[in-house]
């Protein structure tokens, strides 16, 4: 496991969301997904314990109750070896998370369970734990959430908040993912591997605010549209770095 250094914590994350119109539902379809616990992987090419994580997030990916996604980091590419999948928003988010948390907690491999417990991505015990208990905090007031496609235009809904819950407004974010990729290592920790990655988040920008009512939003295609664009994965987080209350996953092309 490999801690980040003490530096300026930028948090960059808090882009503009993308253009999107939002009108009140005449009524939310009834046939929502089942809820799904959610695993946020942050990893970079540039750490040597990283690998056997990026294993334990392919078989966590398997599993019809959980999306599973990995955010490249760019933290360590001061060492020789550039991330070539990172984002420096990968590493603000994760940076939020910390924040938001309170721990300071930046390291690699990590992985961030519903929004709510960072945990050693390579631990897969660990990670079970943090289901549990982040799945069972949550267990009664999940949002639920869905989205698909109409030729140029992706809709999302998600419905209203439980009776007897409150929550802050949260920020629908919209990720779009690569499903898979394998990539050669010319230098640094791991020279001469060649790693895989799973469902790789290209871009997760937030489209919307949830205030807990039912809410349909509807994005163009083109505004989101990445070309190694393969699935999208729509998140329902409180505030921008909280708890994830809604998750939904869909291929896209």
């Amino acid at each position: 496991m490999r801690l980040a250094p003490f530096i300026v914590l930028t948090l960059a994350l808090f882009a503009p969301a993308i253009p999107a119109t939002a009108e009140e539902p005449a009524g939310i379809n009834p046939s929502f997904p089942p809820y799904k616990n959610v695993l946020e992987l942050f990893t970079s090419q540039g750490c040597d314990t990283c690998p056997p994580a990026d294993e334990v997030l392919a078989k966590f990916a398997q599993r019809p109750n959980v999306i599973a996604i990995t955010l490249p980091v760019d933290i360590w590419d001061y060492l020789g070896w550039k991330d070539t999948l990172a984002s420096d928003k990968n590493s603000d988010r994760q940076r939020a998370y910390a924040k938001a948390r309170g721990d300071g907690a930046i390291y690699t491999p990590q992985v961030v369970v519903n929004g709510m417990i960072g945990v050693n991505g390579g631990n897969s015990a660990a990670i079970e734990e943090a289901i549990s208990v982040t799945d069972e905090a949550l267990r009664g007031g999940r949002i639920p959430v869905r989205f698909w496609y109409e030729r140029n235009t992706i809709k999302i809904e998600a419905g209203d908040a439980p009776a007897g819950y409150r929550y802050k407004d949260a920020t629908i974010w919209f990720a779009v993912v690569q499903k898979r990729a394998e990539v050669p290592i010319e230098r640094g920790d791991n020279k001469g591997k060649t790693l895989t990655y799973t469902n790789i988040v290209r871009e997760m920008l937030p489209v919307g605010t949830w205030n807990g009512k039912a809410l349909s939003l509807q994005l163009a295609r083109t505004a989101v549209m990445r070309p190694e664009t393969e699935a999208a994965v729509v998140l329902l987080q409180e505030g921008k770095a909280g708890p994830i209350i809604g998750a939904a996953w869909t291929g896209l092309w």
